[in-house]
């Protein structure tokens, strides 16, 4: 271990550091302090010495060293200098093996329009609260007019993650059947732009909410996270961040006045609507008396509020619909939650006697669909398949749930707000609010009061006429 230095950057006229000659480095609070350590060879048996600092005084310094040298010794990672948090971003990515496609590919967007193009240039070892904070600013002023007293260091952040966006990486074609297909950006016109009829990938034009600012953020900090456990880094900046406040938006139930209201403005009161039991109701018996395929999985998702992904997502030999009537659902990511979730997060939900017929039928529909497909039958296990068995697609099922809704003429909701029925339907009918948590799969109990509890009318009404109730009177008003 080498005794510590004292430099700083101070350039020469020639534009040259000064390093340890900087005469300015007499000066108490000038320059900071530096020392090298011995660390194992590495791959190729090169003798390594990394420099480790800044360091405010020596006596911190030789402190710090001496921890580095002793972890060192002992065989534990030594920081990596050379590596960018653009490279790290890669490594990380690379190392999560049991992420699902569509989480995955949730990442991989979040690295490649944010933590790349943003902060990959720095050094990982080198991130500090600052680097991030000017990160989710200049993501705010992403779709918004430019502002005058942004910093050159902003402006110049921000031209980066604009030209990250303008490349989509993959466009939406429709074969002849006309269904949407997700295929890789290869074919360009003569101009050097997309191929004609070619839609683009990223069609963002609105300014970045605080919510998915936050979203991105979990996935830095989760591989942060990972830095600093395989010690790779001394300091995890991430856990120390002030992030834009998220304005949380409550579920609106579509009441007589609301109905009316947009029948006669052809506006939604808000953005997350929610039916009550009755419209429920109604959608479920439009959809039997069409003889929609997907019947059994929208009444699965309007009863017990599976995610969309979770339903898409269902395995047959995770079911047990014969002794406890129960499905395993293997987790997703979604915005109503709290964090993101571990890839490997399941949990069990009891379907009811209604939900155990519909899938019953359901899977007699499907075998004899096998039987019809024969040997262009795609074996993917799912309980909700396309009809030659290959996996639902995600789009298919809101873009159906959208057309019958309108083709119904009830109020418009979206197919995630049939999770925020299920929730309120089961708050209706006096089901304690832990075993809706747990049915919805939420991390926490008090968000799931915190979100439903103001929501249904019914409970709310159903409080007061209790709380008065309760009250011993003795005149006429009781």
């Amino acid at each position: 271990m080498a005794k510590p230095v004292k430099r700083c950057n101070c350039r020469d006229e020639a534009g040259k550091k000064l390093g340890q000659k900087c005469p300015r480095l007499s000066k108490r609070d000038h320059g900071a302090w530096w020392g090298r350590y011995e660390a194992p060879p590495g791959p190729d048996g090169k003798r390594r010495r990394p420099w480790a600092g800044p360091y405010r005084t020596e006596t911190e310094c030789k402190k710090h060293l001496a921890r580095l040298q002793t972890e060192a010794d002992a065989g534990l990672p030594v920081a990596d200098r050379s590596m960018t948090f653009g490279t790290w971003l890669d490594v990380w990515i690379a190392g999560k093996k049991r992420l699902k496609d569509s989480t995955r590919e949730s990442y991989e967007e979040a690295v490649r329009l944010y933590g790349k193009p943003g902060l990959g240039h720095v050094r990982v070892d080198q991130l500090r609260e600052s680097h991030l904070e000017m990160l989710y600013t200049v993501m705010e002023r992403i779709n918004k007019p430019p502002v005058d007293d942004a910093t050159s260091a902003e402006r110049e952040m921000l031209r980066r993650l604009l030209a990250a966006r303008s490349p989509a990486p993959w466009v939406y074609r429709r074969d002849a059947s006309g269904r949407k297909l997700k295929e890789k950006l290869t074919a360009v016109d003569g101009a050097g732009g997309r191929a004609p009829g070619a839609e683009p990938g990223l069609k963002r034009k609105q300014p970045l909410s605080a919510s998915r600012i936050h979203r991105v953020h979990r996935v830095l900090s989760s591989a942060l996270g990972t830095a600093f456990k395989q010690k790779r880094i001394g300091h995890d900046p991430s856990k120390h961040v002030e992030l834009p406040t998220v304005r949380k938006v409550r579920p609106l139930v579509w009441t007589a006045e609301r109905i009316a209201r947009w029948q006669e403005t052809g506006k939604r009161p808000g953005k997350v609507m929610v039916w009550p039991p009755a419209i429920a109701g109604r959608f479920l018996d439009v959809c039997e008396e069409r003889g929609e395929r997907l019947y059994p999985l929208y009444h699965l998702v309007t009863t017990r509020g599976l995610r969309r992904g979770e339903v898409c997502g269902l395995r047959w030999e995770d079911s047990d619909l014969t002794v406890t009537k129960t499905l395993m659902v293997m987790e997703t990511d979604d915005e109503d939650d709290d964090g993101l979730k571990s890839e490997s997060s399941w949990r069990t939900v009891a379907v009811g006697g209604a939900n155990e017929a519909l899938l019953t039928l359901w899977r007699g529909r499907q075998r004899r669909e096998r039987l019809a497909a024969g040997p262009a039958w795609v074996d993917s296990g799912l309980v909700f398949t396309a009809a030659d068995g290959s996996p639902l697609r995600e789009e298919y099922a809101s873009e159906r749930f959208d057309a019958i809704v309108a083709a119904a003429g009830l109020p418009p909701i979206r197919f995630h707000d049939l999770r925020h029925c299920a929730a309120t339907i089961m708050l209706a009918a006096g089901v304690d609010l832990k075993v809706i948590s747990a049915t919805l799969g939420h991390s926490r109990h008090s968000f799931t009061a915190d979100v439903y509890t103001s929501v249904v009318p019914e409970v709310a009404q159903a409080a007061a006429e209790a709380t008065i109730a309760i009250i011993p009177r003795a005149g006429k008003g009781a």
